[in-house]
């Protein structure tokens, strides 16, 4: 893989128990539902202008789940959740910061 092409997936599964990612670059990326779902970085979600979260997490269900998703552009991808909630766009580059996958969990823990 040349070093300037962007990293993007090839393949999105949420049909089973975590959102599964495969890359362009070889990685498969490993994604709980109920966490991506937290994530949600939309404007009901966080505060556009601070960063603050505004989403109660007491208020998405644990067992919420992706029932869709689509590309946007060529940068991002967006999901259709469950708890009916689809506004949020998650860029390639923070889904690939939030894979929760053993490799990612040791290099995140590497860091600190």
């Amino acid at each position: 893989m040349a070093t300037n092409e962007i990293i993007k997936p090839i393949d999105v599964d949420i049909s089973g128990a975590a959102i599964i990612i495969n890359w362009n670059d070889g990685h498969r990326g490993i994604y709980p539902h109920r966490m991506l779902r937290l994530r949600c970085p939309c404007a009901s979600c966080v505060e556009e202008m601070t960063g603050r979260a505004l989403l109660d997490p007491d208020h998405v269900p644990s067992g919420v789940r992706a029932v869709d998703q689509m590309a946007v552009g060529q940068y991002a991808l967006q999901f259709l959740w469950d708890d009916a909630h689809y506004t949020g766009i998650y860029t390639y580059r923070t889904l690939r910061a939030a894979c929760t996958c053993i490799a990612c969990n040791e290099g995140r823990a590497g860091q600190r």
